[in-house]
């Protein structure tokens, strides 16, 4: 079975969490035998979409892990924001056949949970690892 090429997209809105989440999803590619082969920074979760299709177009990975971390404010802008990011990322895995794994914290949490919550980074990459593996074995059966 050939190496896993994986694409991230990771938002940079709470940074300070999302490189962690970052720094981890590397960590555990790298441990899984799987290589990170372009990453696409973007501004926020809402903009993760767009993002994926571009990476998904170019072709070039078996698989996309996102992260970001949406944090609840005084609104309900977080739930808006996480539910139609969460959506199309989905909608996006389907219509190009390739797995889109969802690394998203929140929405409603607070900053302490999205730290408690970091390996969301990592459960993205496993996700997409297992997926990419799995479909290639389902792939190869004879009818």
């Amino acid at each position: 079975m050939s190496e896993i090429k994986l694409g991230l997209v990771v938002a940079e809105f709470n940074r300070d969490i999302t490189y962690m989440m970052e720094v981890l999803a590397r960590e555990h590619a790298e441990f899984l035998g799987a290589e990170i082969t372009e990453i696409i920074r973007v501004p926020g979760v809402f903009d993760i979409p767009i993002a994926v299709k571009k990476m998904l177009e170019k072709g070039k990975v078996d698989a996309i892990a996102t992260i970001g971390c949406v944090i609840e404010g005084e609104t309900e802008h977080d739930e808006v924001v996480a539910h139609q990011a969460a959506r199309k990322i989905m909608d996006l895995s389907v219509e190009y056949s390739k797995p889109v794994t969802l690394g998203i914290s929140g929405p409603g949490m607070g900053r302490v949970s999205a730290h408690e919550r970091v390996d969301y980074a990592k459960r993205a990459v496993e996700a997409a690892v297992k997926l990419v593996k799995r479909l290639r074995e389902y792939e190869e059966q004879k009818d």
